[in-house]
């Protein structure tokens, strides 16, 4: 079993910086894949990046590229997402997901969840 926790979620305004953290306990936490998916009221669940078990390669949804950043520290065992120059159509509920395998964008390929932070971005 692996517990994730995620934090840092809040209100900021549009083109606003929030750095979300997510940390792990239970397994090696280097031997998962990281994952954030946002889910917003009324839509399903929404791939926004990922990183290997190193770290060393990253994966992002178009809609976040170039203004999101994932990162880990496997020493700490967390794992941050780093949000830039945010937009309204940010604003959701952020969780982590950790995948025993390679990195993946599917969420139906993670094996564990945290609870979630809310994201709100004004306009």
């Amino acid at each position: 079993q692996v517990q994730l926790e995620e934090s840092g979620g809040g209100l900021v305004q549009a083109g606003g910086s929030l750095r979300l953290s997510c940390a792990a306990s239970g397994r090696t936490f280097s031997n998962y894949a990281m994952g954030w998916f946002r889910q917003a009221p009324g839509k399903e669940r929404e791939f926004v990046g990922t990183i290997t078990k190193s770290g060393g390669a990253t994966l992002y949804a178009d809609s976040v590229k170039g203004r999101f950043a994932i990162a880990r520290d496997n020493a700490k065992n967390a794992v941050y997402l780093q949000m830039n120059s945010l937009k309204p159509e940010d604003t959701a509920v952020y969780s982590c997901a950790a995948r025993a395998g390679y990195y993946d964008t599917s969420p139906n390929r993670y094996d564990y969840w945290g609870q979630g932070t809310q994201v709100t971005v004004s306009s």
